[in-house]
């Protein structure tokens, strides 16, 4: 296989790092989805054999710990439970048919990425994630924070010469918006200080430690030996890293290069425009949270690119729930047994079914779309036209109306047309109109799926009068309800709509 598709991508999967884990949602899923069970009970006999206990009563049991839990209570946890969540995120997506292009993680998810692609085994991946832990903490844990700054990198790198501190760095650039800095917390302190006076916000990241900082280096001698002892395996699929900014290659030696991550940055928005520009248009984020979701969202913004969340909580439903459906929608996952499964191939089982529909899916359904297209226009040519009617003349003319006589219809104006959409997707939805901003994003940020788009887009289309979608309509392009409210105050205006009698009621 080949470790540097230049071509062909289209789907990449996302594995977040540092405050990567969403408790409630994790309980969620594991209800309803048994590889969460599975990862878990493979994690628990290797935290057992380090730390004598097993994660699942940690994170399962009757008290329920978030992330900030965690990590005031049990540092190691919070990083295994990060990387259990992208792990099983990742096999929930495997069993539903959903094949990646391209494996990325952000700092620790790269270490999730590299298992997922079978370079180490899961147990492994657990020992490499504890010693990671340990070797900060036996170099005294190293007394320092990560802080999100709401500036470029550039303009941070500018901001940390005037604190002047070898230990501080910038961590990781997010977004042309946000960059993180990583270092010893005093000196952090000051930083956020001077952020404060330029207006810069700052966020702190949760987080045992201070990664990707110059202060990391005694540590990764003593890890890159560690890890050097376990089976290294070739790569299944194709793993881009961001830290690199290069993909793995079959001659490396991966103990040196997760060593390497302990003190250099992570270009996470430079590696989602590498993908970008290599032909991947839906982003799928194989853990907690939304955060890498929300990110890729920032980096690609105008494009027509799919950020799919997985195991986080959006409009109080789990997004992984309208992920699975959008992958579907797309081609990219098997259809749900029972629904067109069920319909096409009874009697095949599902993971034959499932291995087909990843692979030509995405035909049968292209196919399916010409044939009813070229079907209503064939239907439509040979659709009589109606009679012109008759009308007698009037006896006498009556007289032309002044142009004050009547009242004409009212045009619409953007603000007031975005007001009408948002009432009616927020009584439909049952969500709070505020929720409903001009970036928001539907599927993404507040888990409207695919499906239900469709429906309330033909609400609309009834409600305004909207001339009939053309045939290379992407529902994905309107992805907010700014794209909404701009794409239907469009087709008013090329039709020379005005406000319908019954828009105002």
């Amino acid at each position: 296989m080949s470790s540097n598709p230049s071509t062909g991508v289209t789907t990449a999967f996302l594995f977040p790092g540092q405050g990567g884990f969403d408790s409630e949602a994790l309980r969620r899923a594991k209800e309803r989805h048994p590889q969460i069970g599975r990862v878990f009970e493979r994690l628990d006999a290797v935290t057992e054999e380090l730390y004598a206990s097993r994660i699942s009563e940690v994170l399962f049991g009757e008290r329920k710990a978030d992330l900030r839990d965690l990590l005031d209570n049990d540092p190691w946890a919070s990083q295994v439970a990060i990387y259990g969540a992208g792990l099983a995120a990742y096999e929930i997506l495997a069993a539903q048919g959903a094949t990646p292009d391209v494996l990325a993680g952000h700092s620790l998810g790269e270490i999730t990425a590299l298992v997922a692609a079978g370079a180490f085994s899961v147990e492994d991946g657990v020992r490499i994630v504890a010693q990671r832990v340990a070797v900060i903490e036996r170099q005294g844990g190293v007394d320092g924070r990560m802080v999100a700054l709401a500036a470029s990198a550039e303009r941070t790198r500018k901001l940390l010469e005037l604190v002047d501190e070898p230990l501080l760095a910038v961590a990781t650039e997010n977004h042309d918006e946000q960059t993180v800095v990583s270092g010893p917390a005093g000196i952090l302190d000051r930083v956020v200080a001077i952020a404060g006076q330029l207006d810069v916000g700052a966020i702190e990241i949760d987080t045992p430690f201070p990664f990707h900082t110059p202060a990391l280096a005694p540590a990764a001698p003593e890890f890159a030996a560690y890890v050097r002892k376990l089976d290294q395996h070739p790569l299944n699929r194709p793993v881009y890293s961001p830290i690199l900014q290069r993909y793995y290659e079959p001659g490396d030696v991966l103990a040196d290069l997760l060593a390497e991550h302990f003190t250099r940055p992570v270009r996470f928005a430079a590696a989602v425009r590498h993908l970008r520009e290599s032909g991947a248009e839906v982003f799928v984020e194989a853990g907690g949270r939304a955060a890498l979701s929300k990110l890729v969202a920032k980096v690609t913004d105008g494009s027509e690119v799919r950020s799919l969340p997985t195991l986080a909580l959006t409009g109080g439903r789990l997004a992984l729930d309208g992920t699975l459906e959008a992958l579907r929608e797309a081609g990219l996952a098997a259809p749900e047994r029972g629904g067109l499964a069920e319909l096409l191939a009874p009697s095949v089982p599902s993971d034959i079914f499932a291995a087909y529909w990843s692979e030509r899916g995405h035909m049968v359904l292209e196919l399916v779309r010409t044939e009813l297209d070229a079907f209503r226009k064939s239907a439509e040519a040979e659709r009589p036209e109606p009679e012109p009617a008759v009308e007698a003349a009037p006896e006498t003319a009556p007289a032309a109306p002044s142009a004050s006589s009547e009242p004409q219809p009212e045009e619409y104006d953007r603000e007031r047309l975005f007001d009408e959409l948002r009432t009616l997707y927020a009584e439909a939805l049952e969500y709070p109109e505020d929720v409903f901003e001009d970036e928001v994003q539907l599927e993404a940020e507040l888990g409207v799926d695919s499906v239900k788009q469709v429906e309330l887009l033909s609400r609309v289309s009834s409600r305004y009068g909207l001339p009939p979608r053309e045939s290379g309509f992407r529902l994905a392009t309107y992805n907010t309800m700014g794209k909404i409210t701009d794409f239907v105050l469009q087709q008013m205006n090329d039709q020379g709509a005005h406000a319908p009698a019954s828009a105002t009621g």
